[in-house]
């Protein structure tokens, strides 16, 4: 994913192509992200009586994995004196991008800036994830799959199920449930809680 994004940009300022026009041309594409995320649901339907046995502590673990990253990304960009859109587009990096991109407009963030940064967390997780993950000795599927899918989304859920059924299983069910809670969340407390 890193080398495409890096080649096609690479590629499109070359050429003098403006995004917006690229864009208009890969609207058959970008449709296609819909059905492919739909897709991630078949590991996790093959695994549903396990999922269903531990629902409630994969539910906990991803609000909390995903109020922790959207905190974490928040109070970074504080520390470093980032512009309030900054700090807004920070917090729903560790969602998928189509949401993100509409809780960051919400909240008043960029969502381009955000999709950027979705992108980079995805790519960021996907490649190092599995590292941290064995180094802090996690070897439950199910917990590297929910980490994972909570810390990047799709490209995080491609890698898991990429490497065992059931951490892909829990990857998919922690994007889905990390983007619904943090759709319903985040913008309440931004309201609540967030600078300005």
């Amino acid at each position: 994913m890193l080398f495409a994004v890096v080649l096609l940009a690479g590629g499109l300022l070359a050429a003098g192509i403006d995004y917006r026009a690229y864009f208009e041309g890969a609207q058959f594409v970008h449709f296609l992200l819909g059905p492919a995320t739909v897709a991630l649901a078949v590991p996790l339907h093959r695994q549903w009586g396990l999922v269903r046995r531990t629902a409630g502590a994969a539910a906990a673990s991803v609000l909390l994995g995903g109020l922790f990253a959207a905190a974490t990304g928040v109070l970074i960009a504080l520390g470093l004196g980032a512009a309030p859109e900054v700090v807004a587009s920070l917090a729903a990096r560790s969602v998928t991008t189509p949401v993100a991109m509409g809780i960051a407009e919400r909240i008043g963030g960029l969502p381009s800036l955000t999709a950027a940064l979705v992108i980079a967390s995805g790519i960021t997780g996907a490649a190092l994830g599995p590292l941290v993950l064995n180094v802090a000795r996690v070897r439950d599927m199910r917990a590297r799959g929910l980490a994972l899918g909570t810390a990047s989304h799709g490209l995080g859920t491609a890698r898991a199920i990429s490497v065992d059924a059931t951490a892909g299983a829990f990857s998919g069910l922690a994007m889905g449930l990390n983007a619904l809670a943090s759709a319903l969340l985040l913008p309440l407390l931004w309201r609540l809680f967030g600078p300005g």
